[in-house]
């Protein structure tokens, strides 16, 4: 590893560290605890999430991965507990940007933020192996090794950071570790709209045999981020 890549993995200040509730994601990926019992699951990349602790709990078989996770759970609680208070700082001057039903207000989503990196935290300390640390498009599993995968917050958001081709390879490298099906939501970017290269991906997906649907799903928080891509393998 160089010491480029090294000095990214360990810089904490650049990982922001906020997770949804295990309830949020199955509204977000429009799943039911029935549809996921027995099959494996990895949650990439998972952050602050507490869909591995409470999915466990409820007799799922889930695993979660991260670049924040090479990092020890008392960093990252602290970590969380800042980008908590920074991301309320900030919704305070955004409200606008978001849809106030899911959460009533500030008061509320703080709340599931909070208890989401409490469960989190949690179950990092007493499971660690259910956390494995990552650095994308790079994923150490096994070919086929997850039925489904769940990635939220991440491709698509950040189109203004990640390019098309990180994209790809990370697509790549996802439908490898699954046997089944991936979800991917939101499909907007951090402005609220649709990735640029949604169609062109989706072209290729098809392409290498995937069958790919644009969802709509019984969640929307930030203004127009209310479907999900469900791509399925043949």
């Amino acid at each position: 590893m160089s010491l480029v890549e090294q000095s990214t993995k360990l810089d904490l200040e650049r990982i922001i560290f906020i997770g949804r509730t295990f309830e949020e994601y199955l509204d977000m990926f429009s799943l039911s605890v029935e549809e996921l019992k027995g099959k494996k699951i990895l949650d990439c990349p998972a952050g602050a999430c507490s869909f591995t602790a409470v999915g466990n709990k409820s007799g799922l078989s889930v695993t979660a991965c991260d670049i924040a996770y090479y990092h020890s759970s008392e960093d990252l609680k602290n970590k969380g507990l800042q980008d908590i208070e920074h991301a309320m700082e900030h919704m305070q001057k955004a409200k606008s940007n978001y849809i106030w039903t899911y959460f009533e207000d500030i008061e509320g989503l703080r709340k599931h933020r909070l208890n989401a990196l409490k469960d989190c935290i949690k179950d990092m300390e007493e499971s660690s192996d259910r956390y494995v640390p990552v650095t994308l498009p790079s994923l150490p599993f096994k070919d086929g090794e997850f039925d489904i995968l769940l990635s939220a917050h991440f491709l698509f958001m950040y189109a203004d950071r990640l390019d098309y081709q990180f994209h790809i390879e990370t697509l790549n490298e996802l439908l490898r570790v699954t046997k089944e099906e991936i979800r991917i939501f939101p499909i907007v970017d951090l402005e609220g709209k649709r990735y640029e290269h949604l169609d062109k991906l989706i072209s290729y997906l098809a392409d290498t045999g995937c069958t790919v649907e644009e969802v709509k799903v019984p969640y929307e928080f930030q203004a127009n981020a209310n479907s999900m891509l469900k791509i399925r393998k043949e």
